[in-house]
């Protein structure tokens, strides 16, 4: 999937594509067309930075509803020429998901849709996922037959019946299939199922990695093996050396984290991290300027992890370094630093969002620090970040941080936060939304009596007005 192409904040297209609640607001103030026309942009054309980990489609669902959209640009991109082309899930996850959160709310047409994609799309699994959620048994069964004449009764056919099977998301369908009267469905789904819990079985049986017995020298080549097959093994390799490590190969734990291989250069540096071995921040600095990216990686790597003062302070010192070292500093002191580490975050804050933008990586875990050391100064910068990323993650961070360090927040962003795309932003809007603005309270009412609203957000709007939100 290439990167999506997100249009300014101050658009509605912008704002819509971020997830952010000013885009549902101006949305409703807009024409309708000009809003069912960046809305279905928005859900054909995927704007997520990670679609796996950001949440946008009960947020474009509710807004379908509340603009009263119709499903055809919808029904033209699942079922286009493009579908067998591109059978990618990024393609269709979203409008699929969509169509889940508008079955939920009673759309019929919604479901008819869903029920035809599955029986005939290339993302059919994504489908029947949704259906599993919200169909009745009726409509679950009447999918049978289209969904296993995907698999030909062939040895192959029915191995990759077997893992789709064992695999599945959502097994209600597969579940309700097992159970049909005919051959061709009941008997073959339950063959399937226990073809995919013998395989289950059998690699369990057949464990790979450290035995009882290895030596440090054992656990070091696992480490360089798994590298040489794409596979990083740094951590269950320094668990594996708590294992079987005694005081007499601590020199030489020492000396591979010093100079050894690079699979045992990376198990040797965290497994000396996580034992608060003294020499283990030198060690990580001299794998940074001059080990290998993997060793550099796997340095900085085991120093996020470590916990202790030593760390601490040593980041005080690395913080302002040019290098991923450097950032590893920063978010080191973001999460874990004291009073008086306020100017350092914000200093590496600044530079960041300068130097980079406003959905940098490390952003995370310094808007995190903003909010947990409460660095008042941070909010101007903070607000900018708020508006321009394209992360609704980065988004809800930010927000959660303007809650600790700015004045204005409950007033401002906390408003536009109750119709934002993450629940946890929500959740936050839900604390702190100032009554005073007669948005918030209809909008409370609101989330307390969806259905499809997460729990914590509806307990934190029990926790603000009480058990009976209408009440307010």
């Amino acid at each position: 999937m290439f990167d999506p192409v997100i249009a300014p904040s101050g658009t509605l297209l912008g704002l819509l594509q971020r997830g952010r609640g000013d885009g549902t607001l101006h949305a409703l103030a807009a024409p309708r067309d000009e809003a069912l026309a960046a809305l279905n942009h928005c859900v054909l054309s995927d704007p997520r930075t990670d679609w796996q980990v950001e949440n946008r489609s009960l947020y474009y669902a509710r807004l379908f509803l509340d603009l009263d959209g119709g499903l055809d640009q919808i029904e033209s991109h699942l079922f286009s020429v493009e579908d067998v082309l591109d059978t990618e899930d990024s393609r269709t996850g979203l409008a699929l998901a969509v169509l889940g959160h508008l079955a939920s709310y009673g759309r019929s047409d919604a479901l008819a849709l869903l029920r035809r994609y599955a029986a005939t799309g290339s993302n059919w699994a994504w489908a029947l996922d949704e259906l599993a959620l919200r169909d009745d048994d009726a409509g679950l069964r009447g999918l049978a037959t289209s969904v296993l004449g995907r698999f030909p009764a062939t040895t192959e056919g029915d191995a990759e019946l077997a893992t789709t099977v064992r695999d599945a998301f959502e097994p209600r369908p597969w579940r309700l299939w097992a159970d049909d009267p005919r051959d061709e469905v009941g008997k073959r789904v339950r063959a399937a199922r226990e073809t995919g819990s013998f395989d289950r079985w059998q690699r369990q049986m057949r464990p790979s990695g450290p035995r009882p017995g290895w030596s440090v020298r054992a656990v070091f080549d696992w480490a360089d093996e798994g590298l040489e097959r794409g596979a990083v093994l740094h951590l269950p390799a320094a668990r594996c050396l708590g294992a079987v490590a005694g005081p007499e190969d601590r020199d030489a734990i020492v000396e591979a984290a010093r100079s050894g291989s690079d699979g045992a250069r990376g198990a040797a540096l965290h497994y000396l991290a996580e034992s608060c071995d003294a020499r283990v921040l030198d060690l990580i600095e001299a794998a940074v300027s001059t080990g290998s990216r993997t060793a550099a990686d796997a340095a900085v790597h085991a120093f996020e992890r470590m916990c202790g003062p030593e760390a601490v302070d040593r980041a005080r010192g690395w913080a302002r370094r040019p290098d991923q070292l450097g950032a590893a500093a920063a978010s080191v002191l973001a999460a874990r630093g004291e009073a008086g580490d306020e100017k350092l975050v914000l200093g590496v804050l600044r530079e960041t969002v300068r130097a980079e933008g406003p959905d940098a990586p490390l952003l995370r875990a310094l808007v995190d620090g903003a909010g947990r050391l409460g660095i008042s100064c941070a909010a101007p910068v903070l607000r900018h970040v708020y508006r321009e990323t394209a992360s609704s993650q980065l988004r809800g961070r930010t927000a959660r941080a303007l809650a600790a360090t700015d004045p204005s927040f409950a007033t401002g962003f906390a408003v536009e936060c109750l119709w934002d795309c993450e629940e946890t932003t929500r959740e936050v809007a839900a604390q702190y939304a100032e009554l005073v603005d007669a948005r918030v309270a209809d909008r409370l009412r609101r989330l307390a009596a969806d259905p499809a609203e997460e729990a914590e957000v509806q307990s934190a709007i029990h926790d603000r007005l009480g058990p009976d939100p209408t009440a307010v």
